[in-house]
């Protein structure tokens, strides 16, 4: 089975590409469970290539259906701090794309994947969810929007659309038994291969496209031959 390169390296050197914002669409579709849409790659000091090759950040601005716009980090490293930094990171988004002037409602939506390939904490699973709820310390209800809050963000918004989600990745926590979808990509994340059944959005591009970088020139340059003949023959 072919073996692929390793995910963070491909975000550093081929993923900020447009051509190739397939994968990591295909990758937070089957994360968030809903169409993502990447608009643009954020200006970013954490999108600078970090002298750490597994050590980085990358900001998307993305585009969901039932959200809209988000910008979304995917973060691989080594840190035994690592909770910091992304608490760290996910501060630093909110304050570096708001605009002086404009009102705090204008914040968009944070959601920060993190990819670890260290044991982060200690838990069984492999895939944990965070988010924001104020519950009541007295009646143990939880916090709602009120009128003016609705008008100002949504009548189906709730605190906890307002504030950032956390997803953290534990890829070593992981069993390569594939249960869903999105098992695909964690399969993909720990062994740097696809199986040819999988069909995870955005997997069977990751397959072909991350596969290109382990070629040699020649087999490069034959391969990149077959992709123009092949564009040339769908043109006639």
């Amino acid at each position: 089975m072919t073996r692929l390169v390793h995910f963070d390296w491909a975000i550093k050197n081929l993923l900020r590409n447009k051509a190739n914002f397939d994968i990591l669409e295909g990758f937070l579709s089957e994360l968030l469970q809903t169409k993502i849409t990447i608009e643009a790659l954020l200006e970013s000091e954490s999108n600078k290539k970090h002298k750490d090759d597994r050590s980085n950040r990358v900001d998307l601005l993305v585009l969901t259906e039932a959200q809209g716009h988000v910008i979304i980090e995917v973060q691989a490293s080594m840190e035994w701090d690592y909770l910091s930094r992304v608490l760290y990171g996910v501060s630093k988004v909110v304050t570096e794309y708001i605009q002086v002037g404009q009102p705090y409602r204008n914040i968009n939506k944070i959601i920060s994947v993190s990819i670890v390939f260290f044991d982060l904490g200690r838990g069984e699973d492999y895939v944990y969810h965070g988010t924001t709820e104020f519950s009541g310390t007295h009646q143990h209800d939880v916090l709602r929007l009120g009128e003016n809050e609705q008008k100002a963000y949504g009548l189906d918004k709730t605190p906890s659309d307002i504030f950032p989600e956390y997803y953290l990745i534990k890829v070593n926590q992981f069993n390569e038994r594939i249960k869903d979808k999105f098992d695909e990509w964690v399969y993909f994340l720990k062994t740097e291969t696809i199986q040819p059944t999988f069909n995870a959005l955005g997997i069977r591009s990751a397959a072909k496209k991350l596969d290109i970088l382990s070629f040699t020139e020649e087999e490069r340059q034959a391969y990149e031959c077959y992709e123009e003949n092949t564009h040339y023959e769908a043109s006639m």
